[in-house]
């Protein structure tokens, strides 16, 4: 009698608990549309235009400055040369060649419209802020590297050489002052004017002045317009981007189907009142037994 109450129990809890899940899994996908959050007229962010870049790496020494990071040498010892980004560098350029096109690229935080790795913090240690960077709270921090996990592009890393490892990841110059001046420490280090920091939605409508103005220099595409529900970082390039070893993603952020998920199961107490009431029908039927038992 007791194995068969308890399996009751599992099966009734099971069948709540699929109940639950079910609904934000199958409406998710439908509603990211109407829960899309756009872009601010206050959100500032860059533009990199790959063309234009010539590889000089001034934008990695400046970023390394601004953010008192040290050296990573290569495999002799001799030059400043990281291999990807890590917790000693946090913007790189990377140069792709084959036989037909070559092409530098910039990789550093995406600084996403609708972060994952917000959405994805159980502390609220990675916030959205007012002027559209994503920043990193220490004190809030309790080192679960979730937004690891989250990011679609492997962008945070972690200090794990350190007793005290803290997350690490560009902050578009918003921890050390330079995003109140105007522009940020990689933008102001460019020597062509391949990195231009900006408004985003001014650095949209250049980046479509820049297609429509010259026929068959980029790609007809802005990495990061609706990639992932879009970036605050975005590209121009002559070579597909995901040669450039970008991620192909769908036009909404993966943190619209978590969230989705969450507030579905917790919105007006609706898991708590399932399980309440599956404790009370099995306890009914466990109830009920016991007395027809007693009859018998």
């Amino acid at each position: 009698m007791k194995n068969k109450s308890r399996r009751q129990f599992v099966k009734t809890i099971a069948a709540a608990g699929a109940g639950v899940l079910a609904a934000p899994l199958v409406s998710a996908k439908t509603a990211v549309a109407a829960k899309f959050r756009g872009r601010r007229d206050r959100d500032m962010g860059m533009l990199y235009d790959a063309t234009m870049c010539i590889g000089c790496r001034s934008c990695e020494v400046a970023c390394k400055q601004a953010n008192r990071k040290p050296t990573e040498y290569d495999a002799d010892g001799i030059w400043d040369a990281p291999k990807d980004l890590s917790a000693k560098t946090l913007t790189l350029v990377k140069l792709y060649k084959d036989d037909t096109a070559q092409s530098f690229v910039k990789r550093q935080c995406m600084h996403c419209v609708d972060p994952a790795c917000v959405s994805g913090c159980p502390t609220s240690a990675m916030v959205k802020q007012p002027n559209g960077a994503v920043t990193w709270n220490a004190d809030a921090c309790v080192g679960c590297r979730y937004c690891q996990m989250g990011c679609p592009f492997n962008i945070p890393k972690y200090e794990f050489d350190s007793a005290y490892g803290r997350i690490v990841k560009c902050e578009l110059c918003a921890n050390n002052g330079y995003l109140e001046k105007g522009f940020t420490a990689c933008s102001k280090a460019c020597p062509t004017g391949a990195i231009l920091f900006g408004r985003q939605k001014e650095l949209l409508r250049t980046a479509k002045e820049r297609i429509r103005d010259n026929p068959g220099r980029y790609v007809e595409k802005i990495y990061g317009e609706w990639d992932s529900g879009g970036t605050g970082v975005l590209y121009l390039a002559s070579v597909p981007f995901e040669r450039l070893g970008f991620p192909e993603l769908p036009e909404y952020s993966s943190a619209r189907i978590s969230e989705g998920i969450q507030h579905t199961i917790y919105q007006h107490m609706i898991a708590p009142i399932l399980i309440y009431f599956g404790l009370a029908f099995v306890a009914f039927r466990n109830t009920r037994s016991a007395h027809k038992q007693k009859e018998d």
